[in-house]
């Protein structure tokens, strides 16, 4: 899956494939998580927010089901 570079203290990149709708999250350590059910604009809005990592705790984590692939 392709991802796109964020400006983040904690995110590296994020990806999105809409025919799985699966979120794919690189942090800066390293970790790579994916995330399941997501639907595009979620992606969309995760990319565009001011706060990366505040969106993702806020609308992702606790939200959708996920596993670390990395």
């Amino acid at each position: 899956m392709e991802r796109t570079s964020v400006s983040s203290s904690n995110v590296a990149s994020v990806g999105h494939d809409e025919s799985s709708r699966t979120l794919e999250v690189e942090f800066l350590n390293g970790a790579i998580y994916e995330y399941y059910d997501v639907p595009e604009y979620v992606y969309q809005e995760l990319i565009a927010a001011s706060s990366v990592g505040g969106y993702l705790a806020q609308r992702v984590k606790g939200v959708y089901s996920f596993s670390r692939v990395g």
